[in-house]
Order: C-alpha cells, then sequence, then structure tokens
C-alpha cells in the first residue's frame, strides 16, 4: 500500500503559530480521537473533548468553529499522518513490490497505533459523507499514478489501475480490521506474507 497526496482543511481551523498553541491543538485533537473511536460522534459534546484535553471550553473556539471542523480537521490529520509514514518508509524501495510489501507493513503498524482511525474513518460517512469519499479519493489518486509508473516499467500487470488501487486498499482495510482491530493484536507473519504472495501472484509480473 503506498500513497500520496495531501490537502488539508484549512478554512475551518485557525492553525497555532506558537510551540504552546501546537501542544494544545494537539492535546484537543488526540482527546476528540479518543472520544470519537470510543463514543461515537454523535455521542461526543465539544465539552466532553474539553474535559478530556484539560483545556477550557473557549479554548476549543481558538482552533475549531464547531464539533465537525475538529472531525474533518482529524481525518484529515490522520490522512496526511498516514501518507507521510509510508511514503518514508518507502522512499529507498528498489521495486514496485518492494514498496508495496514495506507500504503494508507500515499500514498495519501505523492502524495498531492508531486503533480509533476505523471508527472515526467508517463514521465518516454518517457524519460527512463528502469527506468519506475525499478520505479514499485521496488515498487512491497518488496510488494510481504509482501503479500506472510501475505499469510503464513492466512491472505490474496490465489490469485497470483504479481498479487495482482500490483492490488493494480494500484488503489492507479488511485484514487490518480482522487482526489488529477485532484482536488488538499485530497482523501474524504467516498471514502478512500470504497477502504478499497473492497480489504479487496476481497483479505483479515475473522478471
Amino acid at each position: 500500500m503506498v500513497v500520496d497526496n495531501e490537502v488539508f482543511v484549512l478554512e475551518e481551523i485557525n492553525l497555532p503559530k506558537t510551540n504552546r498553541g501546537q501542544e494544545t491543538l494537539a492535546k484537543i485533537s488526540k482527546a476528540a480521537e479518543d472520544l470519537f473511536s470510543k463514543k461515537g460522534y454523535y455521542n461526543t459534546s465539544i465539552t466532553d473533548i474539553t474535559h478530556k484535553a484539560d483545556v477550557a471550553p473557549g479554548t476549543f473556539y481558538i482552533y475549531f468553529k464547531d464539533k465537525k471542523s475538529v472531525f474533518r480537521f482529524l481525518v484529515e490529520e490522520l490522512s496526511h499522518t498516514l501518507r507521510r509514514e509510508i511514503a518514508i518508509a518507502v522512499r529507498d524501495c528498489k521495486t514496485r513490490f518492494d514498496a508495496e510489501y514495506v507500504g503494508f507493513r507500515t499500514f498495519f503498524n501505523f492502524v495498531k497505533k492508531h486503533r480509533g482511525l476505523y471508527k472515526i474513518i467508517w463514521e465518516a460517512q454518517f457524519v460527512d459523507d463528502k469527506l468519506f469519499r475525499e478520505y479514499y479519493s485521496k488515498v487512491a489518486d497518488g496510488y494510481i499514478e504509482g501503479i500506472k509508473q510501475a505499469q510503464a516499467k513492466g512491472e505490474v500487470g496490465d489490469l485497470d489501475p483504479e481498479a487495482l488501487v482500490y483492490c488493494l486498499i480494500g484488503i489492507s482495510n479488511f485484514i487490518g480490521l480482522r487482526w489488529v482491530i477485532w484482536e488488538n493484536k499485530e497482523v501474524p507473519e504467516e498471514v502478512f506474507e500470504s497477502i504478499m504472495r497473492f497480489i504479487k501472484a496476481g497483479a505483479f509480473k515475473d522478471k
């Protein structure tokens, strides 16, 4: 799983310019992530968020205009952080398959650190359907370009790039759900290797 692209929802937040402001924003965001993932968006109030973050209620409005804006920010921030971690992890890979191998492993490690990601992202379809679709579109757009480049090099078979990318995203999502979220453990090594053998046999050309 190798992704790129980044777009931020800046019109709804006030990004801090000081270290103290950045620390406060991080506290609010972390509190929101924990609460949204455990209680859900609709059962979480701004008061809940500020109480957990240990900040005054008015402090919330310095950074966000309402509850939906912090939800949108959190989805964008999680997406940005995921793409950045994968990009760093795969930058020295020599082949596309090697990049996929490292990218999938990085994704599963990321999910283990951000277990609330699944509930937040999937709840987005009910909170803000456009945001939900944009999240996966942004992931897919850069991914598709990477697959096209690999096809041009003869590494990936003659498959529809968009269809292939959504298949790969689906594999990563549901394997992460099955083991990391439901079982709260790392994806077993034999499962991981089976996934990669399946992907290699189905999408990549033998060299």
